[in-house]
């Protein structure tokens, strides 16, 4: 039996434009379905019909899939709010198609983040049950101890985010100390989920500050010798 979808979902997945994107031109008459417009992004959709945005049918795109080196300072978003400068800023001009960040690393840190058009590809990679290891390297204020190692492992229990919410316990699949310095030490931290700011907020229950962080490889995608703001095309594995 043929499955239908949404209108403004099938858009989404032909890579035309994002899920948001797809249900303002669906609300403002600018997208037929077999010829006629139509004005609901949920209506029914076969994945294999005749869609035209603007009078332009919309076919469906190969899917595609890119590394960037993300530099600290930038947001992981579409668009910002507040003006500040995002991941598609960078993009701006090198891609024919609509992709989108696969999941998000904060402002102050850096490293490999993944694009994509494909939603099931990106759906797979930040599903927790599917265990794509996550690998940072992060500068920190002072060497940990062994035990604190430990503990950080074990787990500990954070400081919750939002007030009157309960402390959350977090976790590293694995650590262990990349370098020492005079005044700083690299480690590298692997974990699995990748909680909001979860390697800052774990470390910073044993009082330890997060100077720089690197997020350097996703499952079997490394950074490599990528510069900050450059991508590079990657294959789907």
């Amino acid at each position: 039996m043929e499955k239908f979808f949404g209108i403004a979902r099938v858009l989404n997945k032909r890579g035309y434009c994002s899920r948001s994107q797809a249900e303002a031109l669906v609300r403002n008459g600018r997208v037929s379905l077999n010829g006629k417009i139509v004005r609901n992004p949920e209506t029914p959709t076969a994945k294999n019909a005749k869609i035209a945005v603007d009078g332009k049918l919309v076919l469906e795109t190969a899917f595609v899939y890119f590394a960037m080196n993300k530099p600290r300072g930038i947001v992981t978003t579409a668009s910002d709010e507040k003006g500040r400068k995002t991941v598609m800023d960078l993009l701006e001009g090198k891609m024919q198609q609509h992709v989108f960040p696969i999941g998000r690393l904060d402002k102050a840190s850096e490293g490999l983040l993944l694009f994509t058009n494909d939603t099931a590809f990106a759906d797979k990679i930040l599903a927790p049950e599917t265990h794509f290891e996550k690998e940072y390297h992060v500068c920190i204020s002072r060497e940990p101890t062994e035990e604190e190692l430990t503990q950080m492992q074990k787990g500990v229990l954070v400081p919750p985010r939002i007030f009157g919410n309960s402390p959350e316990k977090m976790r590293m699949e694995k650590v262990r100390i990349l370098r020492r310095g005079e005044k700083n030490c690299w480690i590298a931290v692997i974990l699995h989920e990748g909680k909001n700011r979860e390697i800052r907020r774990i470390l910073q229950t044993f009082e330890i500050e997060v100077l720089r962080l690197i997020r350097v490889r996703i499952g079997n995608w490394t950074l490599g010798d990528l510069r900050p703001g450059e991508i590079r095309k990657m294959d789907k594995i």
